[in-house]
């Protein structure tokens, strides 16, 4: 492996990257010291930065699907909206204040206008950036941080949060209660204290690749295992549940749902057994070069950053057990991930975020 590019900018830990997926070798990077940085990877410098946080650190960042010159960040419990065409100024288009909580995520609608912000009480705001309102608050799903959130590109009105409290909420956000929570801390994990099964992050694939790589969801847990879930069979046994028991509350459904689902629909558990992170999963992602999605990519507190090629034993039924090769890289680290990302080019396509202030950005694949 050759020595990772290093990008320069930020004067504490780096919390976050984003790159374009339009605009290959475009990413943006935040960090603790409230600063957004720009580079085009291509060119040797930085482009330009941002101070947004005021010293405060910035926990977020998504571009706007569809206009990534419009970029959100959030900090504290605040969602802030730039537009990159302004450089000179970079006067805010808009605030979002409804969090009561500091933020942990910020993720916008594919095909829609709306945004979540999933925050430390537990609860995720759901704004319309275009009637610029609050259009619902999601709560009662977890009973304490809300570290993730996605919307679920394929499905109009649902979203996907975990938490620290070991659970992962799928919710119908225009009624605002959960169809479906799974709880990872239950059976065999029930009661662990030591790298407890807190999800820290998840990611859902994008609609360009959604049908090769299934209607999945992947969880980085604190127990180190990285899952990828089969939604489907989720939404079809609630549907199936719902059916068959109509008055069933969502206290109820939600006391009800709560089954380990590392077993289940072939649901894939890779952990330290395959070669896995040995402590917590902090981040996810879906590779965007080459053949999109066919790597998940994730980092971890155990300095270290696994390349699977998971499909192999997606495609094949196979369990953990039986598939050694579906590790096919390990890239070793001096420090702990935050964050990383993929670009869509061959080479420099994975940026990492650590606990330093320098982003280093690999070449994988």
């Amino acid at each position: 492996m050759t020595e990772p590019r290093r990008l320069r900018g930020h004067s504490a830990a780096a919390t976050c990257c984003i790159a374009s997926r339009v605009r290959p070798g475009f990413i943006a990077t935040a960090a603790e010291d409230g600063r957004v940085c720009f580079y085009d990877l291509r060119c040797k410098d930085m482009l330009f930065s941002m101070d947004v946080g005021d010293g405060n650190p910035v926990s977020s960042l998504c571009f706007k699907p569809g206009n990534e010159e419009i970029i959100y960040i959030s900090v504290e419990n605040e969602v802030k909206c730039f537009d990159l065409h302004m450089t000179n100024s970079w006067k805010q288009l808009e605030s979002y204040n409804y969090n009561k909580d500091e933020i942990n995520q910020i993720a916008c609608h594919p095909k829609s206008s709306f945004l979540a912000a999933a925050d430390d009480a537990g609860d995720v705001k759901i704004i319309d950036v275009h009637q610029r309102c609050l259009y619902k608050t999601l709560r009662a799903g977890h009973q304490s941080i809300c570290s993730s959130v996605q919307f679920l590109p394929w499905r109009s009105w649902e979203v996907i949060t975990g938490g620290l409290d070991s659970k992962l909420a799928l919710w119908d956000f225009s009624k605002g209660r959960p169809n479906k929570i799974m709880d990872f801390g239950s059976g065999a994990n029930a009661g662990q204290c030591y790298n407890p099964a807190f999800v820290h992050a998840l990611v859902v694939p994008d609609l360009d690749f959604v049908d090769n790589v299934g209607k999945i969801c992947v969880v980085a847990r604190g127990d180190g295992v990285v899952n990828v879930i089969n939604l489907e069979p989720e939404h079809a046994a609630q549907k199936s549940k719902n059916s068959s028991k109509p008055k069933m509350g969502t206290k109820s459904l939600a006391k009800a749902d709560s089954p380990t689902v590392d077993q289940n629909d072939r649901n894939l558990h890779l952990d330290y057994s395959m070669g896995g992170h040995v402590t917590a999963v902090s981040c996810v992602s879906f590779s965007m070069f080459g053949e999109k999605g066919k790597f998940i990519i994730s980092g971890g507190n155990d300095k270290s950053v696994k390349v699977w090629d998971w499909k192999k034993s997606h495609d094949g039924g196979q369990t953990s057990n039986g598939s050694s090769d579906i590790l096919c890289s390990s890239i070793t680290l001096s420090r702990k991930v935050n964050w990383l990302c993929t670009t869509p080019s061959d080479s420099e396509n994975l940026v990492v975020c650590d606990t330093s202030k320098l982003v280093k950005v690999h070449t994988v694949g």
